[in-house]
């Protein structure tokens, strides 16, 4: 279905001048990423918009990227945030944990970490301007350089949570102790990139660590694509609910996902169109209309993510996986194929199986590089599984290679897929 804006959109959107064309020839292409860049920020620019940034209620911030490049988007202050409080207060299964005044503990890439003591630092040093220089954050900042707001503090003070060290994971479980203690009954809100929660975890496990560990009363994954052993790994040793968040920077959150794993769609303010990311293909990119950022609304925009549903139609009420990003589908005489459907052979061959990276190039066929959650190989059966199961998916011979570390990304996330030269 063609998705075109209603006359309340049009209405919403006729000023801006990325829109005009659109509007003066009736109809509205799919908006790529690149539209969005070029001649930014003067393609969005309207006087409401210039009054909103010199009054502080538009400010211009970067997309939190993956392993691509970061985009420059304009939204109003603490938007995001904004969308996860109202989405935590609303959702079923955890509701209960914000209504009660838990505090947000945020375990995710440094980046976010770092990017909370810089505007810490700004607040620290008003009213510098006039070329005089952005005062840096501590080298390595307190638990109130990292506090954003009085809900939420982050954790991580490293790109790569693989190299931790005990003194690290030490010191986050006393912090979440002290996070906790500001709550009558102790409870707190584990917010996360499922990653990171299982290195920790698995860390505090192995270093006899665990009895110290608090146990929270909810969890959140969000950031970056949850693998299937990951959050069967976090179900077995947290005893709360585990939930799952999509979303963007640029969008908020769109999908929220429950206790059992279904996902559900949260769309105020906005519509979906799925279209096939090749002719006959059952994964679909995901298209998105939406006016809940007032600064720059989005009219089909493609937001690179792909997913599937129920029945392989194109219903968004109907999408059950969060398949990953379109710019990383792997090419194959079967069609595209998507870390999520990578991720189903991973779990399907064995659930020990930690992080995996695909690695495609190669003279002889693909690899790929996995480790486990107890850091040692699979057995000969689990092995000939999991290399028979990638073999039908990519219709290429396929090694797997078992690795006691696989190096985080710069972004702070995993790459699944590497073209090797």
């Amino acid at each position: 279905m063609d998705g075109q804006p209603d006359s309340g959109t049009i209405d919403l959107i006729r000023d801006i001048p990325l829109y005009r064309p659109s509007i003066e020839q009736g109809h509205f292409p799919i908006l790529e990423k690149p539209e969005i860049a070029r001649g930014f920020p003067d393609n969005w620019m309207t006087p409401r918009l210039a009054a909103a940034l010199e009054a502080g209620e538009a400010e211009f911030v970067l997309s939190t990227g993956t392993n691509h490049a970061r985009m420059q988007i304009i939204r109003p202050p603490y938007f995001l945030l904004k969308s996860y409080y109202r989405l935590w207060s609303e959702h079923p299964d955890i509701a209960a944990t914000w209504h009660e005044g838990c505090r947000r503990v945020s375990l995710t890439t440094v980046l976010a970490t770092e990017h909370v003591a810089r505007i810490n630092a700004r607040k620290r040093a008003p009213g510098q301007a006039g070329g005089v220089p952005e005062p840096a954050p501590p080298a390595v900042p307190r638990l109130e350089d990292r506090r954003l707001d009085e809900r939420t503090v982050y954790l991580n003070l490293r790109l790569d949570p693989a190299l931790w060290s005990r003194e690290d994971v030490d010191r986050m479980i006393a912090e979440i102790r002290t996070e906790r203690m500001s709550h009558p009954q102790g409870g707190y809100h584990l917010d996360c990139s499922g990653p990171h929660l299982a290195q920790l975890v698995r860390k505090a496990v192995a270093w006899g660590l665990w009895k110290d560990f608090p146990q929270p009363a909810s969890v959140v994954t969000a950031y970056e694509y949850t693998p299937v052993n990951v959050r069967r790994y976090l179900e077995r040793h947290l005893d709360c609910p585990v939930v799952d968040l999509f979303g963007s920077t640029e969008l908020g959150y769109l999908y929220y996902g429950d206790r059992e794993g279904r996902y559900h769609p949260y769309l105020d303010r906005m519509s979906l169109e799925l279209i096939p990311v090749a002719p006959g293909s059952r994964l679909h990119s995901l298209i998105v209309t939406s006016v809940r950022n007032p600064w720059m609304p989005l009219v089909r925009y493609r937001s690179g993510d792909c997913v599937r549903t129920l029945d392989g139609s194109p219903d968004p009420a109907k999408v059950t996986r969060f398949c990953g990003r379109e710019k990383e589908l792997l090419t194959t005489a079967g069609g595209p194929v998507s870390q999520g459907d990578l991720d189903d052979c991973v779990s399907a061959a064995s659930p020990r199986i930690f992080l995996a990276q695909l690695h495609t190039g190669g003279r002889d066929g693909f690899r790929l590089l996995h480790t486990t959650f107890d850091s040692t190989p699979l057995d000969p059966d689990e092995r000939t599984a999991l290399e028979k199961h990638l073999g039908e998916l990519t219709g290429t011979r396929c090694v797997a290679e078992h690795r006691t570390h696989i190096p985080i990304g710069a972004s702070g996330k995993y790459a699944w897929l590497v073209t090797e030269s």
